[in-house]
């Protein structure tokens, strides 16, 4: 049956249960009679989805609270343990694996270190060990937590590069990592670990990233925002009203500077050649700078701060800042303020949040001069109108906003799992999961 606006009445009970569940999920506890203004719904309808949900197993009673003149009304919130979520990070140095449930608590952590297998950086991001790592994790923190996988409502992937939809699956072209369209969710599909009826949702990690600012850290309640990701390179993640669930921006790649610094895509002179943790400790040692060896970048990076900002001893006296470390992170602070003009000048957003670990390690030190110079070089319309903060979760977020993918997807069904157009009978978990993580 169809109404008059084209949509069926499932369409409209797909939405209805769409908003009960968002409204419980981010503002919950709620009483029935609350659920009504929050989410423009009559009494009958509130009725009739909150029943429904009830007899799924999605929403839960969580005790009363009293009315004016009348009898306790009833709270209502999402059951925790009515899905679980896997989210994972394929970061730089490693590879995290964090497995959810449906109040994104975490129940089990797999990290797996890459390691450089040859002469180049890029080498430590060999298809092959990667999809090793993500089907072994995913084994560990699902035994570890004694979950079915039937039980999944997905598996969140964030991943440095582009990703492109395909007839195939998502596709990843990381030109900085050497990947040239990896046909990565078929990889994964087809060691036949999960159940068919577990989809994949593989993104870029900067967009992951601000899926869990935008969600539940500093981006939440704004309409427009840029969340930035400040890792070994940069990236960022624009949210407009346009692109509600965000869009992956290549900004690390805008050139800075004319036949600039070689960056690690090839190219010269990106912003990410100058301004990607990695590039400045390298900028650090050609200046003369020497971070402890060996030492992986966040270390080198503690390292450079510590120089730069020494701290007071045990008498109050401070060691002599280095300022060869201190002039170049202050370049750095200008070449990133030039970068955050950018992204005022074309988005004008409310707000940028900045994340990652090299940002929050340095957000601390030099983000003042990060913003003097992002208002220098911007308009200034949009520059009075922006704020520059760091973003309020830590070195988990890019996992926690994976896991958030199919999360939203479950939401976005009304609470109903994504179903594949054919399910085949699959061997019991327990007796065959270890065994195809090895294939």
């Amino acid at each position: 049956m169809r109404v008059r606006s084209g949509r069926t009445v499932r369409d409209l009970r797909r939405e209805n249960r769409t908003a009960v569940l968002q409204r419980l999920y981010f503002d919950g506890p709620l009483s029935r009679f609350s659920l009504g203004p929050a989410t423009g719904l009559s009494s009958g309808s509130i009725s009739n989805v909150v029943a429904e949900l009830v007899a799924d197993g999605l929403v839960e009673e969580a005790g009363s609270v009293e009315s004016a003149g009348g009898r306790p009304r009833t709270l209502l919130r999402v059951r925790p343990d009515s899905g679980y979520m896997i989210g994972v990070d394929v970061g730089e140095t490693r590879i995290r694996i964090e497995l959810f449930d449906l109040a994104l608590t975490e129940l089990a952590r797999v990290e797996r270190p890459l390691e450089v297998a040859g002469p180049r950086r890029i080498d430590r991001y060999d298809v092959a060990v990667v999809v090793r790592h993500l089907r072994e994790g995913i084994v560990e923190v699902l035994q570890a937590a004694d979950i079915a996988p039937e039980r999944l409502l997905g598996v969140g992937i964030g991943v440095p590069g582009i990703v492109a939809r395909t007839a195939d699956g998502a596709v990843v072209h990381g030109q900085t990592i050497g990947w040239d369209a990896v046909p990565l969710e078929r990889m994964l599909r087809d060691s036949h670990l999960l159940p068919d009826t577990v989809p994949y949702y593989i993104d870029n990690g900067a967009k992951t990233l601000g899926q869990a600012e935008m969600w539940f850290g500093a981006g939440r309640g704004a309409r427009n925002a840029v969340v930035v990701l400040f890792g070994s390179g940069v990236g960022a993640c624009v949210v407009s009203d346009d692109t509600r669930t965000g869009r992956a921006i290549e900004w690390g790649h805008l050139t800075v500077r004319v036949r600039g610094r070689r960056c690690r895509c090839g190219a010269q002179g990106c912003l990410e050649a100058y301004a990607g943790a990695e590039a400045l400790l390298e900028r650090w040692i050609e200046a003369g700078g020497r971070p402890p060896a060996p030492a992986d970048e966040e270390t080198a990076l503690t390292a450079m701060l510590a120089a730069a900002y020494p701290t007071a001893g045990p008498d109050g006296t401070s060691a002599q800042a280095d300022t060869t470390a201190l002039a170049v992170l202050e370049e750095t602070a200008e070449y990133l303020g030039a970068g955050f003009s950018d992204l005022i000048n074309l988005f004008q957003p409310e707000r940028i949040l900045v994340g990652g670990w090299a940002g929050l390690q340095l957000g601390t030190r030099f983000l003042d001069s990060v913003r003097s110079y992002a208002t220098s070089y911007a308009l200034s319309y949009p520059a009075a109108n922006v704020r520059i903060n760091l973003g309020t979760f830590g070195p988990d977020a890019v996992t926690v906003g994976a896991g958030i993918l199919p999360l939203a997807d479950f939401f976005a069904h009304g609470g109903h799992r994504t179903e594949p157009e054919r399910e085949e009978p699959l061997p019991a978990w327990r007796t065959t999961l270890q065994e195809r993580a090895a294939h």
